[in-house]
């Protein structure tokens, strides 16, 4: 056993009396077996092969902390500076592991939710629906599956439930916010949210996780979201933080008959950033939606690993990635399609394309297609490249100067994953936040604008 590993079991008997819900025999005993769980298998090693490409000892060799109480070092000026503009929202805000109620709301001015809505912060959602928790916390996502999953649950310190009932269709996306101060030093938040979608109901949900500061610390997220009958949900995850943080997330779906899951993953920051992305297709129907970009520089480690599970017929999926890799960066793209036997009439598409702006950059990509059923339509592919020589020399020729061609270039590849997304708002905040990190932005920011 590694003295991380150590450290954190002897922080979980100093925390645990403050955890929420400690009083809940049955979360009581999850977090006891989850905890046993990282004691015998510990974080993952490159021997374990989902994560030979991915050097977790950065983490390992810290002993990260839990903030206390960190409510009053973020103000409403400092969030505003944060927000989407002209995004009207349900919106509610953790700062260092710990909510905030103070900062949250749904930024009109109005005290109730839309009927058929749920919104709660964890430690509220455990106290106030400790049966719907029970029934579901870890029944989606496999809290075994690495020691990652296991400290999770063990350590699940913030977060939300959010729940929709059945016919309920949200015209406001429901923003959660993670903010990461970067008052104290070496910290780590252990976020858990719970999404249920009840019988064709319709909602967006944003995950944003943002650094006010470039300070080192460690985010470990899991996702659970559950879709019934023709529920369609839309999830936006972005990640833009400190250069000197770490950042693993699984995210787990179930889905029925009938239902749409859209995901869109943006990552932008941290020195080392890990996501796990999961669907599960139980029934006929479904239709999955995988949708990311990834942006890195520097000496930034950035993966993705996702599996979508085809176990009934007529299900389709569809899955497209993008990376921009600068500086001496490494990016991962392992993307698994498992059509099952009984899932005849399956329809699968994959693609994971990159571009890589530095000769030291480098890009491991794994795009797989497993399938065990007869009657299925698919197809795959990857593909590594530098910019169309011919198509600088053709924006050359225009009059656009080579450092402006370049990043014009660059912000096309990337946008088309942008404008997947259905929340304009959000596209233009992308779309700034992609201009701040690719070369030369400054030349060519004046045409994307004009161009809006």
């Amino acid at each position: 056993m590694s003295a991380a590993i150590d450290f954190y079991l002897g922080e979980h008997a100093t925390l645990k009396a403050s955890l929420p819900g400690n009083k809940l025999d049955w979360l009581s005993s999850s977090r006891e077996q989850a905890l046993a769980r990282l004691g015998e298998s510990g974080f993952p090693t490159p021997h374990d092969e989902d994560w030979k490409y991915t050097n977790i000892r950065p983490i390992e060799k810290r002993q990260f902390r839990f903030a206390e109480d960190a409510r009053h070092k973020v103000d409403a000026e400092t969030l505003n500076r944060y927000l989407c503009k002209d995004m009207a929202c349900h919106l509610l805000v953790f700062v260092d592991g710990h909510f905030s109620p103070e900062l949250s709301g749904n930024l009109s001015n109005a005290t109730q939710l839309p009927e058929g809505l749920k919104i709660k912060d964890l430690a509220t959602a455990l106290q106030e629906d400790t049966q719907l928790m029970q029934d579901h916390i870890g029944s989606i996502a496999d809290n075994g599956r690495n020691g990652f999953a296991a400290m999770n649950l063990a350590f699940m310190q913030s977060g939300a439930l959010i729940q929709l009932a059945d016919n309920t269709q949200i015209d406001w996306p429901i923003h959660l916010m993670f903010l990461s101060s970067g008052k104290e030093a070496e910290i780590t938040n252990q976020s858990r949210v719970l999404i249920l979608a009840g019988r064709h109901s319709q909602a967006k949900v944003i995950e944003s996780y943002i650094a006010l500061e470039d300070s080192v610390y460690f985010n470990n997220v899991t996702t659970e979201i559950k879709l019934d009958q023709g529920a369609q949900l839309e999830h936006f995850k972005i990640q833009k933080e400190s250069m000197k943080a770490f950042h693993v997330a699984t995210l787990q779906a179930e889905q029925q008959r009938d239902s749409t899951f859209t995901s869109h993953s943006i990552s932008m920051g941290a020195q080392l950033a890990r996501n796990d992305i999961n669907c599960a297709m139980v029934d006929e129907g479904a239709t999955c939606n995988l949708y990311g970009l990834y942006v890195t520089g520097g000496r930034q480690h950035t993966d993705f690993h996702t599996r979508i599970d085809h176990a009934k017929p007529h299900c389709s999926s569809n899955e497209y990635y993008k990376g921009i890799l600068d500086g001496h960066s490494r990016a991962v793209f392992n993307g698994q399609v498992h059509v099952h036997p009984d899932a005849q009439k399956s329809a699968a598409q994959q693609a994971n394309n990159n571009l890589l702006l530095s000769k030291d950059a480098e890009v491991d990509t794994k795009p797989q297609l497993e399938i065990y059923a007869d009657d299925v339509t698919a197809a795959h592919g990857a593909t590594v490249g530098q910019l169309d020589e011919n198509m600088l020399f053709y924006l050359r020729s225009r009059g656009i100067d080579y450092n402006a061609a370049h990043a014009l270039l660059v912000y096309g590849f990337a946008h088309d994953v942008i404008e997947k997304m259905s929340i304009e708002p959000l596209q233009k905040h992308l779309e700034s936040l992609l201009v701040s990190r690719i070369p030369n932005a400054d030349q060519f920011s004046d045409l994307i604008e004009g161009n809006r």
